[in-house]
């Protein structure tokens, strides 16, 4: 079993940035690939950003592509989602999740708000 705690979260204005981050305890998170989700308020969950095992990989959804960045420390068990430049339409609960394999994902966090403001 992975436990994941995530954390990072506030209110900025547009523009502004915020790091969230993804902290593992249980098992190394080495072990597994890790992704970014967020659900804004009547939405559905949506993929953000995910890395493999090694951070050889990453991917991310279009509407991030070129703000947030995933990156992640198997030494201290944690991943990290970089979101610059961020905009109204950000806002939304973050979820982070992990799992043996890009696209599987077996064990989610209890997610952290990040709000933007206009």
């Amino acid at each position: 079993q992975v436990q994941l705690v995530e954390s990072g979260g506030g209110l900025v204005q547009a523009g502004g940035s915020l790091r969230l981050s993804c902290a593992a305890s249980g098992r190394p998170l080495s072990m597994y690939a890790v992704g970014w989700f967020r659900q804004a308020p009547g939405k559905e969950r949506d993929f953000v950003a995910a890395i493999n095992w090694s951070g050889s990989t990453t991917s991310y959804a279009d509407s991030v592509k070129g703000r947030f960045t995933i990156s992640r420390d198997n030494a201290k068990n944690t991943v990290y989602l970089q979101m610059n430049s961020l905009k109204p339409e950000d806002t939304a609960l973050y979820y982070c999740a992990a799992g043996r394999r890009l696209g599987t994902w077996d064990y989610w966090g209890q997610g952290t708000q990040g709000t933007v403001s206009s």
